[in-house]
């Protein structure tokens, strides 16, 4: 488990820099028409897509695409749709064509990747037998749990929990240490809540309530299909709510656990366990084969208070019960139908998707999830050329380029600060494609007997394999996403951004596609990692990775002052009735948004002039590079959400909806009211005063 000390490593930094280019279309009373004048047909961009009845100085969402909006719903399975899910759809062909190859091989050489991820997906596949199957191969666990006669049981059975992921209670693992991040330490941080998080168990809107329904009708189901009779099954259903909702009040909320420095608590391990002794902390890491660490970072000090209070006053019975659960929950998919469709019907409460995903891939995903550098070795084969990771880095040398003239020619940074900063970006390490050095499963069996099986044998064994890191050196070619995956992350205390394979595919990156498009959208996604490395969160890490206060105290502040300003401004914006974005729990997104979008215009600009220096720029389907380039970042944004969805997205992702991550960091952008020419009073303009502007 990664990160346990702060919970939200996936840091950022707002820069916004100020370049302009003329003018070249003018809409301030309307949108531009289709071009008349004959243009080359570009790469990357659909212009049906576009609604040219919106003016783009008004609403760029619906301008860039309020077509493809209108003309891509939900599908029935899913909770959102948008470019991502496309490029998913693709990539779920792909893997989907390489499992069943995998799988049908019977022929592939034990031991081998191929012969692993072939048969773990075939038993995944095999509802037959799993329902056939029955509890039989979870019924070992239900009876280690059934066994606790004693408090000192229970610890033992804490320990077997963690190591096999159903993780009651809080979360514990070995990470890298956030003040020496030369080497690592162990972690424990708040968990054992069913509920999304804290706030789920005390608001009482009506959405909420509805959640909570489902999740009392969830555990009570669930408790039925192991054989309780109604009445029992409910008692303990709310045997479980009661002790969740004691942890959940001693819980840090989500805008909490972004506070690094609040979230790193190093003790002793004799400290610990004077101040946990219910816990029996020494014990717990001599069981999980951590016996030699001396100290321990805890996240969250008071929750522990709560654990260890929690096992001194509750009953053996219940807390037999909440583990029991726990156990439940952490497998519920690789169960019996039953039991699967149990835990999709909680999962719909909370996404509003009408119908499950195809099962195919959900075992894809779950293949993925538990093998994914075997499976990602044999996607990156047929996905991922060695002149596409070629061309990416060039350009993520470029951006970098440019973020140093941004720290360079910032007007409120001080020399010693901007010396720190520019010593952070020469260090920043940089993973494209695929890790340098491939997991090794060799230790880790799989057969096509059990899908449960195979699935608590991977969680066992990736526990031991993080808890062998406690003591060696920093493994600095480890991937915290598997290739396949469509995303990217910054890692705080290793200083590095990583790119999986799976993300540079197009729309996001293509090769065939001019400058301006790659720019807006890898590119912005490049930048937006790198900006994390100086967002409110990554700001707070030094060139090394160490939690560190390396700002002028003058410059902290003007940068809490500046970074306030883009806090209010999601604060006002409101996609449903009374439901409006977090600022302070996304503010780490969307200063990376300000900051990435500013940096990567100014490396599109430089690329620009070197390669057409002051001549004419060619224009495509009638817009100019500069156009394009936000085109390009706003259709990959664009995004069809049922409301249930976007309530739970509001209430605990850090990412603002897709709507504002366009019009959100462009309304601040002179460059973007240059290249369509807005005028003042536009709704996609603000008053220079109220602009957020960072670098």
């Amino acid at each position: 488990m990664k990160n346990l000390a702060s919970f939200s490593l996936a840091t950022a930094l707002a820069l916004a820099g100020c370049t302009s280019t003329k003018p070249t279309t003018v809409a301030t009373t309307a949108a531009p028409a289709a071009p008349t004048e004959t243009y080359p047909k570009g790469v990357g961009l659909d212009m049906t897509d576009l609604d040219r009845t919106v003016n783009p100085c008004d609403d760029f969402y619906q301008f860039s695409g309020g077509n493809w909006l209108r003309n891509n719903p939900v599908p029935s399975y899913a909770s959102s749709w948008g470019p991502r899910n496309l490029l998913g759809n693709r990539t779920q062909d792909l893997l989907r064509k390489i499992l069943e190859d995998a799988a049908a091989n019977r022929a592939a050489t034990p031991g081998s990747n191929l012969q692993k991820v072939g048969d773990f997906y075939a038993a995944a596949m095999d509802t037959a037998a799993i329902d056939r199957a029955g509890l039989a191969p979870l019924q070992p666990e239900l009876d280690r749990v059934a066994n606790i006669r004693s408090l000192a049981n229970l610890r033992t059975e804490l320990v077997h929990l963690q190591e096999i992921g159903a993780s009651p209670f809080f979360r514990v693992g070995v990470d890298v240490d956030e003040k020496i991040s030369s080497q690592y330490a162990v972690q424990l941080g708040q968990g054992g809540l069913t509920l999304p998080n804290r706030e789920f168990y005390f608001k009482t809107d009506a959405r909420t309530e509805k959640v909570k329904a489902a999740y009392r009708a969830y555990l009570t189901q669930m408790f039925g299909l192991l054989g309780a009779p109604p009445v029992v099954a409910q008692l303990d259903a709310a045997t479980v709510e009661r002790i969740e909702t004691r942890l959940a009040k001693a819980s840090r909320t989500p805008v909490e656990l972004r506070d690094p420095q609040a979230n790193y608590n190093k003790l002793t391990v004799a400290a610990a366990q004077q101040r946990y002794p219910a816990l029996d902390l020494k014990g717990l890491l001599a069981d999980m084969r951590l016996g030699q660490a001396r100290e321990v970072i805890i996240g969250q000090p008071a929750f522990f208070d709560e654990v260890n209070a929690v096992l001194k006053t509750e009953s053996l019975p219940d807390l037999k019960v909440y583990l029991r659960w726990h156990l439940l929950r952490s497998v519920a998919g690789a169960l019996p139908t039953s039991y699967a469709d149990a835990a999709f019907r909680y999962a719909q409460a909370q996404s509003g998707a009408k119908q499950q995903a195809p099962r195919w891939k959900r075992m894809q995903a779950a293949t993925d999830n538990y093998l994914g550098e075997a499976f990602g070795q044999l996607y990156v084969d047929q996905a991922f050329p060695p002149a596409a990771k070629a061309k990416a880095l060039e350009m993520v040398t470029n951006i970098k380029a440019s973020m140093a003239e941004h720290i360079q020619t910032n007007t409120w940074m001080s020399a010693p600060t901007k010396a720190e900063a520019l010593k952070k970006l020469n260090a920043l390490r940089v993973k494209i494609g695929y890790p340098d050095v491939w997991r090794d499963y060799s230790a880790l069996p799989i057969s096509r007997d059990s899908y449960l099986k195979n699935l608590l044998a991977a969680r066992l064994w990736e526990s031991r394999r993080e808890a062998a890191h406690l003591g060696q050196p920093i493994d600095r070619n480890e991937w915290t996403m598997t290739p396949p995956t469509i995303n990217a992350y910054y890692n705080p205390a290793l200083n590095e951004i990583v790119f999986p394979a799976g993300y540079l595919q197009p729309p996001f990156f293509d090769p065939q596609a001019d400058d301006a498009i790659n720019y807006g959208a890898i590119g912005g996604v490049m930048g937006h990692e790198m900006t994390h490395g100086f967002d409110d969160q990554g700001r707070q890490y030094d060139s090394q990775g160490n939690l560190r206060d390396w700002w002028n105290p003058a410059d902290a502040a003007e940068f809490t002052k500046r970074a306030a300003v883009v806090g209010r401004q999601y604060d006002a914006f409101s996609p449903l009735d009374s439901v409006h974005v977090n600022g302070q729990l996304t503010m780490g997104e969307n200063l990376a948004d300000f900051a990435g979008l500013t940096v990567v215009y100014g490396a599109l600009e430089k690329q620009l002039r070197q390669r057409y220096g002051t001549g004419p720029r060619p224009k495509y389907d009638g817009f100019t590079p500069e156009q394009r380039y936000f085109l390009s970042w706003a259709q990959l944004r664009r995004t069809n959400i049922r409301p249930e969805a976007l309530r739970q997205q509001i209430a605990t992702d850090p990412h603002s909806p897709g709507q504002y991550r366009t019009i959100g960091p462009l309304m601040n952008m002179p460059q973007f009211q240059a290249a369509f020419g807005c005028q003042e009073g536009n709704k996609m303009v603000r008053k220079p005063a109220d602009r957020a502007v960072i670098w």
